[in-house]
C-alpha cells in the first residue's frame, strides 16, 4: 500500500467535503492542517525571511518538498511562493479532477503559522493557489499582515508578482 497516496486521498476527500459545507465556514479550517509538524520544529528568525527560511529547511529535510523559493514584496503584504516537488500535489491532482480549485496548501500553512507564532503577525491567509501537475510546481500568493494597519493596504499583486519574476527576486531554499 502507498501510504502517501492513501493519505492524500483523504486529505483531497476533506477538503472537498469542507468545500462543499454549507455555511462555508469549514474550508477556513483548513489553515491549520501541517501546522503540528512545524510546531514540533525549532523554528528561529527574528524576521519574515528568517523565519520563512528556517520553516522551508525543516520541510524539505523532512522530504516534503524538493525545494521552495519565495518573494515578499506588494508593501510587504504579498508573499509568493513557488514550491517544486511537493508530496501534497496528487491531493491537488485529485480535486482539480473533481472539479474543486485548489484552496489548502499543509506547506505554506506551516510557514504562515510560524510568522504568527514567532513573530507575532497579525493574520495571514493563503489569496491564490496555483498547481501545476506537469512540473509538479505550486505557486502560491499569500497575505501576510505584520500589523493591523496593514489591513486593507492596496497594491496590484499581479504587476508585482511579473516585477518578481522579471527581475529573479526569488530566494531559493534546497535541502
Amino acid at each position: 500500500m502507498d501510504k502517501t497516496a492513501y493519505f492524500n486521498n483523504l486529505m483531497a476527500r476533506t477538503e472537498e467535503l469542507f468545500y462543499h459545507e454549507l455555511s462555508d465556514c469549514a474550508a477556513w479550517k483548513t489553515e491549520f492542517i501541517g501546522v503540528d509538524f512545524i510546531q514540533s520544529k525549532d523554528i528561529t528568525g527574528g524576521s519574515p525571511a528568517e523565519i520563512i527560511e528556517s520553516c522551508i529547511r525543516e520541510i524539505t529535510a523532512a522530504g516534503l518538498i524538493k525545494e521552495a523559493s519565495y518573494s515578499i514584496g506588494g508593501q510587504e503584504i504579498l508573499l509568493y511562493l513557488k514550491i517544486q516537488e511537493c508530496i501534497h500535489v496528487p491531493k491537488e491532482v485529485k480535486l482539480l479532477q473533481g472539479g474543486i480549485e485548489p484552496y489548502n496548501c499543509p506547506i505554506v500553512n506551516m510557514i504562515l503559522d510560524q510568522l504568527i507564532e514567532k513573530l507575532n503577525f497579525t493574520t495571514t491567509y493563503v489569496a491564490n493557489l496555483e498547481v501545476d501537475p506537469e512540473t509538479n510546481e505550486c505557486m502560491i500568493k499569500c497575505a501576510i499582515f505584520e500589523t493591523a494597519d496593514k489591513i486593507g493596504n492596496v497594491c496590484d499583486w499581479s504587476d508585482e508578482c511579473r516585477l518578481i519574476d522579471e527581475d529573479n527576486e526569488w530566494t531559493t531554499i534546497k535541502c
